[in-house]
């Protein structure tokens, strides 16, 4: 066993010894069968953001856009627009061939259960280790870039979601109708009212998808993101409040995917104070280290939200794998909203 202890209000070990996915297994056949029956009108909705946004480096700086490049050839060419009968006369085709270099991250994403670990004490030595979800530990399951392999995760990585296929029930929470462009930190109390107002709930198996506006500034910005402004703009969920975090966890949801940049407030290294050791982010703690819930960033519900509210619904059916690339940490989704 990789462990002894497992983290306060974590569910180590539940889905078994070796489970890499986490509550994503409560995504059943059955929960499948009953997202499709939320589909009447057969619209599809894009809910992913064009992945060369939000646009230069200022929001992450260590991510950068896509960069796309033609391949080149065996003969040396380049093949975009690659003319065949240069070559041979007796053809007449042309090709185009490319590739792209893409920080997984940057734009519209899952993270993986290998995205945030903590040092904590699971082996009961009394020495705290660096783990991710269900003890799996860094630099054994997940490696460095220092080391041979590396980096790599040879646990949790993302073909982990793909492979089990991404397809439920997303329970959207219309937090722009609620609060507009305001930045506020959105806590259980909050979130149950709107959940109230909107005549749903979410139940086990269920995607929580929420919708900001957030993403809808990005867009608007072209490509040139305004950081003050979006660092002060819409909704973002409370991590410090307990009660929201026993919410996720009773509620048996198996992904929370937001609009904007973090899903929940970013608190810094600093803002504990008094030296005592903390999360800068609370609730990626609470889903991805110890529950195994799947969070995803900066998607996109500009047209699906407002669809849905002149609806009068807040249900639909939610795909989205990510890549089957083993060994990534994150990873650029294609969501589809279907009603």
């Amino acid at each position: 066993m990789r462990w002894k202890h497992r983290p306060e209000g974590s569910n180590w070990g539940e889905f078994g010894e070796d489970d890499q996915i986490g509550r994503m297994n409560l995504l059943t056949p059955q929960r499948r069968l009953a997202a499709v029956r939320e589909v009447s009108e057969g619209i599809a909705f894009c809910l992913s953001l064009p992945l060369d946004y939000p646009g230069g480096r200022e929001l992450v700086p260590m991510r950068r856009a896509p960069r796309i490049e033609a391949t080149r050839r065996t003969t040396g060419e380049l093949s975009y627009n690659f003319c065949f009968s240069c070559q041979n006369r007796s053809v007449f085709d042309i090709t185009s061939d490319d590739a792209v270099t893409i920080w997984t991250q940057y734009s519209t994403q899952w993270d993986s259960l290998a995205h945030w670990g903590q040092e904590f004490d699971a082996d009961g030595d009394g020495v705290a280790e660096p783990v991710y979800y269900n003890g799996w530990r860094a630099g054994e399951h997940v490696l460095g870039a220092g080391q041979e392999g590396g980096p790599f995760a040879a646990k949790l990585g993302m073909e982990t979601l793909a492979e089990h296929g991404v397809q439920g029930r997303g329970v959207l929470v219309d937090l722009a109708a609620a609060f507009g462009q305001e930045r506020v930190r959105v806590g259980y109390d909050d979130l149950m009212r709107v959940l109230d107002g909107q005549r749903t709930t979410v139940e086990a198996g269920d995607f929580l998808c929420l919708y900001t506006g957030w993403a809808d500034l990005v867009l608007s910005m072209n490509k040139q993101p305004d950081f003050d402004r979006l660092a002060n703009a819409c909704a973002v969920l409370d991590g410090n409040d307990r009660r929201l975090l026993q919410w996720i966890t009773d509620s048996g949801l198996v992904a929370i995917c937001a609009d904007n940049l973090g899903v929940e407030h970013v608190q810094g290294a600093a803002a504990a104070g008094g030296g005592t050791p903390h999360s800068m982010m609370p609730l990626h703690e609470h889903c991805l280290f110890k529950l195994g819930i799947f969070l995803g960033e900066m998607w996109y519900f500009g047209e699906l939200g407002p669809w849905l509210r002149a609806h009068g619904r807040s249900r639909f059916l939610l795909t989205a794998p990510p890549l089957r690339l083993p060994g990534l940490v994150g990873s650029p989704p294609a969501p589809v909203g279907t009603v």
